[in-house]
């Protein structure tokens, strides 16, 4: 056998490690790309990575850090939303 290792373990896969780092990149990877998907785009950007990040929960407190041009998330106080056919007015 040239250049292999023989053995009983040589023709079965080994399965790899994965660190929980790696995988909440990959994770973090997948969200922003789900993001870039939905505003059917191709490439991933500083944006959908914010998205992605502050849009899960246990991303958002693993990850702190402020993403140059990732710009704000949405939110509308609740306070300021009226209920529908609330500006209309009564016909007298």
């Amino acid at each position: 056998m040239a250049g292999g290792k023989a053995g009983k373990d040589s023709g079965k896969a080994k399965a790899k490690a994965v660190s929980r780092s790696a995988r909440a990149g990959l994770q973090v990877l997948e969200l922003a790309g789900n993001a870039s998907k939905d505003l059917k785009v191709k490439r991933i950007t500083p944006r959908h990575l914010q998205l992605a990040i502050r849009g899960d929960e246990e991303l958002d407190s693993l990850i702190k850090a402020t993403i140059a041009g990732g710009g704000v998330i949405p939110h509308i106080h609740k306070s300021l939303i009226g209920k529908k056919g609330a500006g209309h007015s009564q016909p007298s």
